[in-house]
Order: C-alpha cells, then sequence, then structure tokens
C-alpha cells in the first residue's frame, strides 16, 4: 500500500530490521515489481561492452544513467563536464576534481573510470557489480520515497564502515544527513554553515566509538529512523538567514546548535537512552 505521509503500510524500524537481513536478496525481488529498472539493467548489460572511451559512455544515456546510479551519482547525469574530468583525471592527483571534491561517490567513480587502456566495462564482473549497486541504490530510493529515512538509513548501514572517521562522513552526503538528524541537529539549518563550522559542531556531537562495530552501525541507523518519528526532517522551504539565527521567534535556529537549547537535543538524549 502507498500513502502519501510518513506513516507506511509497515513502520520503518520493523522494515530496517527485516530488509538487512538480506538487502541484495530484497532488491532483486523488488526488482522484478519495476519494469523500468529491468529495463535499464538490460539497456545497460546490451551496450556495456561496447562502450570503449568516455565520449562513448557520456553519450549512452541508458548505459550512463545505470553507471551513475551505481555510484549515488544520478544528479550528475548532465554534468558532462564533471564527468569528463572525472573519467580523464588522474584521481590520485591533488589538483584533481576528484580529490578536491571531497566527495567519496565522485572520488570512487574517478578510481573506477579514469583508466580507459582498457575499458572499465570490458569484464563481465565489473558489469555484473555495477548492475548490482545500482539495483541496491534504486530500490533504497523507492523505500525512502515509501518510507522517508528507510532508504537512508539501509545506505548507511551498508557504506558506513567500523574504521571510518569525521571525515569519511563528512565526503558522502547520505552519511553525513545521518550523522546530523542522530546528533540533534536540523539538517537543512545545519547544511546553511561552511565546512569548518559543521566540522565543528558534528565533532562535538557524534561519539565515533559508538560505530566501531556493525552491531553499533545498525542500532544507529535505526535510532535515526527512530529519531524522525519525532522530528521528521524538514524537506520544504529552505530556512532563511532570520530563521537560521532565531530572528523568526523560533527557539530552533542556529545560536541553539552553540547552546544545545533546541528540543531536537532532548529527543537525541532520549533516543540516546533507548539505544
Amino acid at each position: 500500500m502507498r500513502v502519501s505521509s510518513s506513516i507506511s503500510a509497515m513502520p520503518a524500524i520493523p522494515q530496517y530490521v527485516s530488509i538487512i537481513k538480506n538487502e541484495d536478496s530484497s532488491a532483486n525481488k523488488w526488482e522484478k515489481t519495476s519494469v523500468s529498472t529491468q529495463q535499464a539493467v538490460a539497456a545497460f548489460k546490451e551496450d556495456a561492452s561496447s562502450i570503449k572511451t568516455p565520449e562513448q559512455l557520456l553519450k549512452n544515456y541508458k548505459a550512463l544513467k545505470v553507471v551513475l546510479g551505481a555510484y549515488g551519482m544520478s544528479s550528475a547525469i548532465n554534468e558532462t563536464a564533471v564527468l569528463q574530468k572525472l573519467m580523464t583525471q588522474d584521481p590520485t592527483s591533488s589538483k584533481s576534481l576528484a580529490q578536491t571534491s571531497g566527495n567519496s561517490s565522485w572520488k570512487a567513480f574517478a578510481n573506477a573510470f579514469s583508466d580507459w587502456s582498457t575499458s572499465p566495462l570490458s569484464s563481465a564482473d565489473t558489469v555484473q557489480s555495477i548492475t548490482q549497486s545500482y539495483l541496491t541504490n534504486s530500490y533504497e530510493d523507492s523505500l525512502q520515497t515509501e518510507t522517508p529515512g528507510l532508504g537512508d538509513a539501509l545506505y548507511f548501514t551498508r557504506t558506513a564502515t567500523t574504521d571510518m572517521t569525521l571525515a569519511n562522513v563528512m565526503s558522502d552526503p547520505k552519511l553525513l544527513k545521518v550523522a546530523e538528524v542522530v546528533s540533534g541537529f536540523d539538517t537543512t539549518q545545519f547544511g546553511a554553515l561552511d565546512y569548518d563550522q559543521q566540522v565543528r559542531l558534528l565533532g562535538s556531537k557524534l561519539d565515533m566509538s559508538k560505530l566501531s562495530t556493525t552491531k553499533g552501525i545498525q542500532q544507529f541507523a535505526q535510532q535515526y529512523l527512530a529519531m524522525l518519528q519525532i522530528h521528521p526532517t524538514k524537506t520544504t522551504t529552505p530556512a532563511s538567514m532570520l530563521t537560521l539565527y532565531g530572528g523568526d521567534g523560533s527557539t530552533n535556529g542556529i545560536l541553539s546548535l552553540f547552546t544545545g537549547s533546541s528540543s531536537s537535543d532532548s529527543s537525541s538524549s532520549l533516543y540516546s537512552a533507548l539505544f
């Protein structure tokens, strides 16, 4: 059943617990219900072996859609100049776009597609890996629409590592969003801060030791889902400068991030106790 509110046919946490047992299996079952996904995968597999250069990949919209979807870069499909640089520059160079961007998805894509001496799509194993990643990301996007937060929680669980650092979290928008919510920040207001401010604030709130085990990562993802039930993430009107600094009379402006007076902090404390 599809509903428009934040409450779906089954609560987010039970869905999450069921899916993480074998997400690949769940994604493969979901593919059978999505004709558009089946068509995208079929078209990619048919054309993959014939793509020998970055230019050919950029001109093949259907294949490019699957490749970018596999790396969580679907929004960049029309950014030809960006993609060209990622596929032609040395990703290990400090001056490359992959390095200067600080974006983990861009780095992963550049590492995989910057060497065309042999096409990155010439290997059947690589094509299958890309296909599965595309399918999993598409499945999570679908779940995110159906049950807000669920797709992000699943992404966090499979992407977060027990040895990751604050810098790793900051380089991945989805990981960062989950960390922001669990740490008690409003994602819209937090996103308006500059990078150094974000690092300082999140570093003071986020206890990385809680993510040092697989169980800890799963509990963190569940805490994120629980927090969303109390304070759903705002996705409508961006915060103005007035509201960011509490000038609208709200108690949840950016100043509350420094004072700890926001209602989100109390919720964070509550769920920290629960988990």
